[in-house]
């Protein structure tokens, strides 16, 4: 898959442009979610009937992070997390546009001159709830309008599980309840985070649990503190495992931060400085302060024995 970065006012002099016939899913695609991929099946589709190849339009950074919203400066789908999703998917080309204020000023009849118009695009597929230029005034029927026959417009109706309407925002909210189950189902796979193991205060090792601390390498959207059972990826190979996510009450240390310590069943290799991709598989208990030692080694225990139940 061909990575094109784009900004705004486009250059062709300095933009390694893919300018030619294309068909274009538009939108965010934060954690390229099953509504996500009805989106980009549908370009594909689409693509493969007219002979085309099938690219995707992004954003980054969010456009609701850029709009103040804060909480979207961290990503169910970081942005190399959502190359690789989009190459497993089958598309040729990936424009990343840099979403700032110059781009966020254009009138939707700007944006589709100044910037559809320039790649050439033959169809733009998007969601029902697309929005685009200045306030996000542009909705897909007026994309239909200002098109002006020059390229075709499909809009995907959103995408319903158990009577919902699978949406980054729904996932998010799971995230946030521990519904480790529903996060899964709206994404069609695991929820995962990744990152660098880096040293720690090594208390896991003193007490017959050595873990891996681990560094998140880009800023995703952290799920509640607790406990959870996991599989981890490290050096080509499948692990399985409990994983703490939280501040580590019972070694009181007034750090507010959470950090991320991964258990891996059956493991005794030194990965210092190794990558780690971590999935969470299920939620088994919230993060709490214990009395002693002792009774937190207990609770590991369980925990332990409670996720290789569930792995």
């Amino acid at each position: 898959m061909q990575i094109v970065p784009l900004s705004y006012p486009i250059d062709f002099k300095t933009s390694p442009l893919f300018v030619g016939k294309q068909v274009v899913a538009i939108g965010d695609f934060d954690g390229v979610h099953l509504g996500h991929r009805e989106v980009i099946g549908r370009a594909i589709q689409t693509a493969k009937r007219l002979g085309l190849p099938a690219s995707i339009m992004t954003f980054h950074p969010h456009p609701r992070a850029v709009m103040g919203q804060e909480k979207y400066t961290d990503l169910l789908t970081p942005m190399n997390k959502k190359m690789e999703l989009f190459a497993s998917l089958g598309v040729k080309h990936a424009y990343i546009v840099t979403f700032d204020a110059s781009l966020m000023r254009l009138s939707p009849e700007q944006f589709v001159d100044q910037v559809l118009y320039l790649l050439g695009v033959d169809s733009v597929i998007c969601g029902f709830d697309f929005t685009f230029g200045y306030q996000g005034k542009g909705t897909p029927d007026s994309l239909c309008e200002l098109s002006h026959g020059k390229f075709s417009v499909e809009v995907v109706r959103p995408f319903h599980m158990d009577g919902e309407k699978v949406s980054s925002t729904l996932i998010r909210e799971s995230l946030q309840q521990g519904d480790i189950d529903t996060v899964t189902r709206l994404l069609g796979r695991p929820y995962s985070i990744s990152g660098i193991v880096v040293d720690g205060e090594k208390r896991g090792r003193t007490i017959g649990f050595p873990t891996a601390n681990l560094q998140l390498e880009e800023p995703y959207v952290k799920p509640i503190n607790g406990v959870y059972a996991i599989r981890a990826l490290v050096n080509g190979e499948s692990y399985k495992g409990v994983m703490n996510i939280g501040v580590k009450p019972t070694f009181t240390t007034g750090e507010l931060k959470p950090s991320f310590e991964a258990h891996l069943f059956d493991f005794s290799e030194q990965i210092y400085g190794e990558h780690l991709t971590v999935e969470l598989v299920a939620y088994l208990r919230a993060e709490r302060k214990f009395s002693s030692i002792d009774e937190l080694i207990s609770q590991i225990r369980r925990d332990a024995e409670i996720a290789k139940e569930k792995l």
